[in-house]
């Protein structure tokens, strides 16, 4: 990354850092995607139980590799600090942290995954895909985790290219094997919903081993030695990351989790309510992608920013950030407002969760402007390293506020399932709100502290 000078230097360096991101955001989530609408090609059952499946893996993913996104920040900041030479211990000691993450995680999902899905309401077909489902996945959880870091390390530097690639690459591989597995194709038996699972494992595995070849032998990352050395555990470091990736980590799971919350608690509703729940979720999903990506560009050229002192610039990537997620963010609501029948019948072809999934996603378009601001200014915030009080702002919007009110309004009204997404539409709003105070009130602290930058 370079200084820039005027606003439309800014827009363009934005602009290259953050189409590969949101290249790479889309591709990702294709995996997860193309899971969703084969599975349902399938059968509903096993569209049902992929929905399970993803709604106990994403928050818990999210979560914890979130943690790892502190890399980012750090490492952004280093750079722009010209502390180059502690970069390589930054990402090593990620890495260490990710292996670490993972196995705990695969310990805690053998002991607890089979009692969750036992007490859940749910057909035992639905259940049991979605437990297989789990397992096939979880072969993935250690390369997908180090990737994570690596991924982070590489966007740092401003080479959000190169993850693109990678991702592009990838995902190709992913369909193939998706179709071959679920389908019971090149003489294999169709496996279904688990058959995604263990296609989305292997592509973890490829993603993984690739970012290393790139990060151990090509310029400029090859400067910074990554694997080229041994290194001993950095308790220290393992400290910073943790500082700010915890908070992070659990900011990024009080949001997703609500969504699977609120998937697990309409599970007492028929299997077509909770495909049509899914599908539309997984829509809703797919256009955040634009936020989040504008979110992980902002804690980039922010972090750059911040850590050259530079406070003026870090303030006017900000509001470029928010201003072009609120834009596209009100013209896709227009679009999926109007094609909301096509978007359904995208993921099945029963007519009555075809009918369900349009109607859930007129409620869709309501909270996409909410994360057009709470996702961008959350990656504002941590290019900033401001952590803590952005966690107790999700967690009071989310589940203090969205969850509870989503509750009352399916369960002592008539909104009935519908009432969830209008609580998800509050929670996100009250983020939105407070997260923009926080920002502002972080800016005008910094601009006092610095105000020649």
């Amino acid at each position: 990354m370079e200084q820039t000078f005027t606003m439309k230097q800014k827009l363009k360096q934005f602009s290259f850092i953050l189409i590969p991101i949101l290249v790479t955001q889309l591709g990702l989530f294709a995996m997860n995607f193309f899971d969703t609408i084969m599975s349902g090609q399938y059968s509903t059952a096993d569209l049902a139980g992929v929905a399970i499946g993803s709604s106990l893996w994403m928050p818990v993913f999210t979560g914890l590799s979130g943690i790892l996104l502190a890399v980012t920040p750090i490492v952004a900041q280093l750079v722009g600090a010209k502390e180059e030479k502690y970069v390589r211990n930054t990402v090593i000691q990620g890495v260490y942290l990710a292996v670490i993450m993972a196995v705990i995680i695969l310990v805690i999902g053998f002991i607890v995954v089979g009692p969750i899905l036992s007490i859940m309401n749910i057909e035992p077909e639905v259940r049991r895909v979605a437990g297989l489902y789990l397992a096939a996945l979880s072969v993935g959880i250690i390369p997908l985790f180090i990737y994570n870091v690596l991924r982070s390390f590489i966007d740092a530097l401003g080479f959000t290219r190169v993850t693109m690639y990678v991702t592009l690459m990838s995902l190709p591989i992913n369909v193939v094997f998706n179709y071959i597995l679920i389908f019971g194709k090149l003489g294999l038996p169709a496996l279904g919903g688990v058959g995604a699972g263990v296609a989305s494992a292997t592509t973890y595995w490829l993603i993984c081993l690739i970012s290393v070849l790139i990060v151990h032998r090509n310029r400029p990352f090859s400067l910074y030695h990554v694997f080229r050395q041994k290194a001993a555990f950095d308790f220290s470091k393992w400290k910073e990351i943790l500082l700010i990736g915890i908070p992070i980590g659990f900011s990024i799971f009080f949001e997703t989790s609500i969504f699977s919350a609120v998937t697990l608690f309409m599970s007492v509703y028929s299997t077509e309510v909770i495909a049509a729940h899914q599908a539309a979720i997984n829509f809703s999903s797919f256009l955040y992608m634009i936020p989040l990506s504008i979110s992980m560009a902002l804690t980039i050229v922010v972090g750059f920013e911040a850590g050259a002192g530079r406070m003026r610039d870090a303030k006017l990537y900000s509001y470029m950030g928010v201003t072009i997620a609120v834009l596209i963010a009100a013209t896709g609501g227009v679009l999926t407002y109007f094609f909301r029948d096509a978007v359904a019948g995208i993921y099945v072809t029963d007519r009555e969760v075809i009918n369900l999934t349009a109607q859930f996603l007129i409620f869709a378009v309501l909270f996409q402007l909410s994360d057009a601001i709470q996702a961008p200014v959350q990656g504002v915030l941590r290019g900033y390293k401001d952590v803590n009080i952005t966690l107790i702002m999700t967690m009071i919007s989310y589940w203090v506020i969205g969850l509870p009110v989503g509750y009352l309004l399916a369960n002592y009204t008539n909104w009935s399932y519908f009432g969830y997404w209008i609580g998800l539409i509050a929670g996100l709003t009250a983020g939105a709100i407070t997260l923009t105070i926080r920002m502002i009130l972080i800016q005008r602290k910094k601009m006092k502290a610095a105000p020649g930058a």
